[in-house]
């Protein structure tokens, strides 16, 4: 199935139903008054945020969605049934938008939340209600109310607790696959990683947390370079950011190049994704010169700590897992957060 975070789709609520106009006609009983139900209330449309579903795929092929109207009025005051409610489920973190005014309607951040993103019409009343002393035999009843028509662009922004980037190669998937029990495409060639990827990691003595592996980002990315600025807004809503760097590939001349070349894009991107606290980490320490190349990236950025690690044969892992717990739980006790 293929991840899709951005589709349109056009909802419509149903009309309501018209109300009746009918006399009583029963025998022994002369000049029978007006008897006319309402008609029922139009169907909403609304959208569930289901935590089963993971991309907008399934929105893909049908993009229309109308709800049922509701039934006439009839005689004898029998009114319509109200048109039942269309739910369609979308993934958590998804935010809409109204196409036509470009203004965001609801973000649905919360598992089984919903929003009523177009209201049915209100069913006509019958000539019953019409009924005076003054005008006993109203023949005339309202038309149900049309219901609304709307196109929404659902974008989808996956919520994790952690973002994990970094350039191309840097060991991200292998990370999340030996942290968590995510399974993502690893090769050893760049870019083997087309969409985020999402996993739980679990602590013996401590709450689990989210975090998402988030492909393509390179120098250039906020000018359409490579994959990242299409996902680079799936770590807007996470916490931290896990800087993942390839420590076999550092230059001993400019060590910092690919850490700075980084935090360069999320600058251009956003200041407030430039903002979010980090987390560095050197992978791949168990390669030849490895470690040699991690001494010099710490020396040139001797005011941060740095995590070693290697995913590949989870050296350091146990320990990069409290420190992100750590982490975590210092940012839910700070003021403003």
């Amino acid at each position: 199935m293929r991840f899709i975070d951005e589709t349109t789709i056009v909802v419509q609520s149903g009309d309501g139903g018209r109300g009746c106009v009918s006399f009583r006609r029963e025998r022994f009983v002369p000049r029978g008054g007006p008897d006319g139900g309402d008609g029922g209330k139009g169907a909403d449309v609304l959208l569930n945020a289901d935590p089963g579903k993971r991309t907008l795929h399934h929105l893909q092929f049908k993009k229309e969605y109308k709800a049922p109207g509701g039934g006439h009025g009839q005689g004898q005051q029998r009114n319509g049934r109200s048109g039942t409610d269309l739910v369609i489920d979308v993934p958590v973190g998804t935010m809409v938008f109204d196409v036509q005014s470009g203004a965001p309607l609801c973000d649905l951040v919360s598992p089984r939340q919903r929003f009523v993103v177009v209201r049915g019409g209100r069913g006509g009343q019958g000539n019953t209600r019409f009924k005076s002393a003054t005008h006993r035999t109203p023949r005339f009843a309202q038309p149900g109310e049309p219901g609304e028509c709307r196109t929404l662009r659902l974008e989808l922004k996956l919520i994790a607790d952690v973002g994990i980037i970094g350039l191309p190669n840097a060991g991200k998937s292998t990370l999340v696959s030996t942290i968590s029990a995510a399974r993502p495409k690893i090769a050893d060639y760049p870019f083997t990683t087309l969409v985020p990827n999402l996993g739980v990691v679990t602590l013996p003595e401590a709450d689990a947390f989210v975090v998402a592996d988030i492909p393509g980002l390179i120098e250039g990315a906020h000018t359409g370079v490579g994959l990242g600025i299409r996902f680079l807004k799936h770590v807007e809503r996470t916490r931290l950011l896990l800087h993942l760097i390839d420590a076999g590939t550092l230059s001993e001349d400019a060590p910092l190049q690919a850490y700075e070349a980084i935090n360069r894009e999320l600058r251009m991107y956003s200041s407030a994704l430039a903002r979010k606290p980090q987390l560095v980490v050197l992978n791949k320490l168990d390669l030849t010169d490895s470690g040699r190349l991690a001494d010099c990236f710490c020396r040139a950025l001797p005011n941060v700590a740095v995590h070693r690690i290697s995913a590949a044969t989870h050296q350091g892992l146990d320990s990069l897992k409290l420190s992100i717990r750590r982490q975590l739980d210092s940012l839910d006790e700070s003021p403003g957060q």
